[in-house]
């Protein structure tokens, strides 16, 4: 059995991936405790998609698969509040949660993203990577904006994150992104969404919505 720590939880409406950053404005007493408890001890804190409940007041059910964060950066405000950056460091998986503390502490196991054949892997990137120039071109052409040209990374993972990370999804799609099983499901469901998104947005370019002329007293229909 793997090994299980303890690991206070932060249950939210956002889904943090590794190695991406996340800006929050802490102004909950229990979680100005958790997180000024987090940088006495340099211990990390975990992120994890609200199942059940609210973000703000009250208790909230998480989803099993999270991932830790450790802070940054530290924005100390009046009244005790502050606003951090985190970094998303590890994927982890919750075993049982306690509830004697003001915030969810929970038993967790690491949970890392197993990793798959290079050659699968490097095959999916590389259509990943053409189908996110192609969206950047016809959004570009859509909106006739320049954009400052921008690397992805050459990692597979790295990338993976920063795609599921960046992708347009209801927070449901995005869990299923973080709890995927492998690398290469990981990459094989990303293609699928941007080409989805691609389409979607071609279609929207070739059949722009007709604007009603502001003179004519009468609809045409």
């Amino acid at each position: 059995m793997a090994e299980l720590r303890k690991l206070p939880l932060f249950p939210l409406n956002t889904v943090l991936f590794p190695g991406i950053t996340l800006p929050l404005h802490i102004f909950e007493p229990r979680y100005r405790v958790m997180i000024n408890r987090c940088l006495k001890l340099n211990q990390p804190f975990g992120v994890v998609l609200i199942r059940e409940g609210q973000e703000v007041g009250g208790d909230a059910i998480p989803y099993a698969i999270g991932t830790s964060a450790y802070i940054t950066h530290v924005q100390p405000l009046d009244g005790g509040r502050m606003n951090i950056q985190a970094v998303g460091h590890q994927r982890f998986r919750v075993e049982r949660i306690e509830q004697s503390k003001p915030f969810l502490v929970a038993w967790v196991e690491a949970y890392p993203l197993a990793t798959s054949s290079p050659t699968e892997t490097n095959r999916l990137a590389r259509h990943i990577r053409q189908a996110l120039e192609n969206y950047v071109e016809v959004l570009l052409e859509a909106t006739e904006t320049d954009l400052p040209p921008s690397s992805l990374p050459d990692d597979n993972m790295a990338l993976a994150n920063l795609v599921a990370s960046t992708l347009p999804l209801p927070a449901e799609e995005k869990q299923d992104l973080l709890s995927a099983p492998d690398l290469a499901s990981m990459l094989n469901v990303e293609w699928r969404l941007i080409r989805r998104e691609l389409m979607l947005l071609q279609y929207m370019v070739s059949h722009p919505p007709a604007i009603e002329d502001p003179d004519m007293p009468f609809s045409l229909n």
